[in-house]
């Protein structure tokens, strides 16, 4: 994994990004999210809550990482990102862009993880295995991070094994073809590798080994300067939808409308979303999560991927790339 392949990365899906884009055109927002990753938010906004709320019609854009989400806020072609992965985010910061949190989107320490092949019958007695093995990893994301949290608990070198930079969904073929021995990845990929092999550790695992696995809603600083009203209200909208989904006897009303946006069938999206947590605005604003933690976990993964080779450096802090004038709006603070 040298530094020049998430720079490169970066630059090459800013390229790529730049035709699907065109019809961003004429929008005065523009927001990125992810198919088969379902959220109370997208019940919001199939029912056309964020257009009535924000007073323009919201174009929405759907992406296969958090990396191509960094890509598109870099290029002005999408102003919010909902559900990008806290790595990527973290990646986009340290290299220089100016991006900012404005909320913590989901908890999902479940609903992200490495599978290895079950016919290599390896698990956490015999992980040391992994060695000299090809695994699937799309670089930069919190699955990347994970994966190297999880290879140095288990004393795996990442330099010995052959790592190819693959999106979930390709890392998912990959395991099911034979063709890599372990994958990474999250949402209906990661349930689709399961089906050819097994995780080595457990969310609940993972958590008590300070691997924590949030996605944020971020947005380009200077966006969120200049349009302070606008994010405001994009975050009630959230905030009211997440409630709305807390309330279990919104479940049967909310749950077609959103697995048919994730693109899932309503069984396969209850048991994605089952494992989601979604922090209330309170719970954000609290010193567990954007009140000082989030801030500090972000300097933590910063300092693995640069020990990692995959970025230049880390910043000295992590306290700007964090706006909390949204939430603290609609919290009536």
């Amino acid at each position: 994994m040298k530094r020049k392949n998430l720079t490169a990365l970066l630059a090459g899906t800013a390229m790529a990004l730049s035709a699907q884009m065109a019809s961003a055109d004429g929008h005065s927002l523009t927001v990125g999210y992810f198919l088969e990753w379902p959220m109370p938010f997208q019940f919001a906004k199939v029912e056309g809550m964020y257009d009535e709320a924000l007073g323009t019609t919201v174009n929405w854009v759907s992406f296969d990482s958090g990396v191509a989400m960094s890509a598109a806020m870099a290029s002005g072609d999408v102003q919010i990102s909902v559900s990008q992965g806290l790595p990527p985010f973290v990646v986009a910061t340290s290299g220089g862009q100016d991006l900012q949190i404005i909320d913590v989107a989901v908890s999902y320490a479940d609903n992200d993880n490495c599978v290895v092949a079950e016919a290599l019958e390896i698990d956490a007695s015999s992980a040391s295995e992994l060695a000299g093995k090809k695994v699937a990893v799309p670089l930069g994301t919190a699955a990347h991070y994970g994966y190297l949290k999880q290879m140095e608990h288990f004393g795996v070198d990442p330099a010995s094994m052959e790592i190819v930079n693959m999106n979930p969904p390709e890392g998912a073929a990959a395991i099911a073809q034979g063709a890599v021995d372990m994958a990474c990845g999250w949402g209906g990929s990661l349930r689709r590798m399961k089906e050819h092999g097994n995780v080595l550790l457990t969310g609940d695992e993972k958590t008590e080994l300070g691997i924590l696995v949030f996605d944020v809603t971020s947005a380009p600083a200077a966006f969120v300067a200049e349009n302070s009203e606008m994010v405001e209200k994009f975050l009630q909208v959230t905030a009211d939808a997440n409630a709305m989904w807390a309330d279990e006897a919104n479940h049967a009303k909310m749950l077609p409308v959103i697995a048919k946006d994730a693109g899932m069938d309503e069984t396969a999206t209850m048991e994605t979303i089952a494992t989601f947590t979604f922090p209330t605005v309170e719970e954000q604003l609290g010193d567990g999560w954007l009140g000082g933690n989030a801030q500090t976990f972000m300097k933590g993964v910063a300092d693995v991927f640069v020990e990692a080779g995959s970025i230049d450096g880390a910043l000295d802090s992590y306290e700007n790339a964090v706006n909390l004038d949204g939430l603290k709006a609609v919290s009536g603070m």
